[in-house]
């Protein structure tokens, strides 16, 4: 594919960054996200235009895009974080949805999608719009991010292939070649290391505005769940690249959000699956990868019908039968 050389835009906005926060009924985590993002060196520009203090040369703002909280999230907002501009909804609209309202009001020259579970360390923020400078043909990057305990959280990956959708996040993923994973996760390159890859995970992913200028924003036949491979993947047939910053550094908890909703969570991620591999491999093989779903999901309400008639956790047991039905009526309707 011919490399893209993008054009200079016709406007340059009035901003470098903007950070875009989707957020539901995570109001502390949320606050210490807001907090991180403040000592940054970073001049945090408030809706009126002011400038709270003299954070840095870079001129960024800050969207959090609130689904409906009940945890009293706008307000502690108002209350502690004014510069910080607002979106409120009236119902939970969703990572993918919230993600795309956040874009549209963006004025930054570099958009920054970050999970409200996250904390800022450093510099990192500025390491990753100096790397997009610096590297125009680079439309999509993404940091590397911690676990709680500083370990390195899995967020680098290559595209998945056929092969792969039948042993990632199944349960034969145990059995799964060793090689085929190790290619999928990049684990044969170093955690603080820089270079290419096909795509990064969302929790925290920096886009070039001329990126979503030119693709548009996330597709939202993606509830949760692999609409940031999708887009990545997207940038790269339009020609641009996507790197991995180990040098910027963000501590991501993980699932803060969607552990409210286990079910749905199951639900959504293999129609998102189903639904990616059927957009770029074919339907054949999405019929293929959705029967097999549907016998595994099977297995496993047998599995755990005969633990809970034994008396092993059967309150667990029963939980886990429920979301495996509803999976398997969802994969059913596909």
């Amino acid at each position: 594919m011919t490399e893209h050389s993008p054009a200079a835009p016709a406007a340059v906005p009035a901003l470098d960054l903007s950070i875009l926060i989707v957020s539901w009924n995570v109001r502390d985590l949320l606050a210490a996200c807001l907090e991180s993002i403040a000592a940054s060196p970073l001049a945090l520009v408030a809706p009126d235009g002011a400038v709270p203090g003299d954070g840095g040369p870079l001129r960024a703002e800050v969207i959090v895009v609130d689904s409906a909280s009940t945890d009293g999230t706008p307000a502690m907002i108002a209350e502690r974080f004014p510069w910080v501009h607002l979106l409120a909804q009236r119902e939970n609209i969703g990572f993918t949805r919230g993600n795309n309202l956040a874009l549209a009001g963006a004025r930054g020259r570099h958009l920054l999608l970050l999970n409200p579970d996250t904390i800022v360390h450093g510099d990192a923020l500025p390491a990753l719009v100096a790397y997009l400078d610096a590297h125009p043909q680079v439309g999509i990057a993404g940091p590397r991010v911690l676990n709680a305990d500083g370990t390195t959280q899995s967020t680098r990956r290559r595209f998945p292939t056929p092969l792969t959708a039948f042993f990632e996040s199944t349960w034969l993923q145990g059995y799964a070649p060793r090689r085929l994973l190790d290619h999928f996760y990049v684990t044969d390159l170093p955690d603080e290391g820089t270079f290419e890859v096909d795509w990064v995970q969302g929790c925290a992913l920096i886009a070039r505005r001329a990126v979503y200028e030119q693709i548009g924003g996330l597709d939202e036949s993606y509830v949760m769940f692999s609409e940031e491979l999708d887009w990545c993947r997207r940038a790269k047939e339009a020609g641009w690249r996507v790197a991995y910053v180990g040098t910027a550094r963000i501590t991501h908890y993980g699932g803060q959000s969607t552990a409210q909703v286990e079910t749905r969570k199951h639900v959504h991620f293999q129609q998102s699956k189903l639904r990616y591999f059927r957009t770029y491999h074919g339907r054949a093989l999405a019929l293929a990868l959705r029967l097999f779903l549907l016998v595994s999901y099977g297995l496993q309400i047998a599995l755990e019908g005969t633990k809970a008639a034994l008396g092993h956790k059967r309150a667990l047991r029963r939980a886990r039968i429920r979301t495996y039905w509803a999976v398997i009526r969802a994969l059913a309707r596909e």
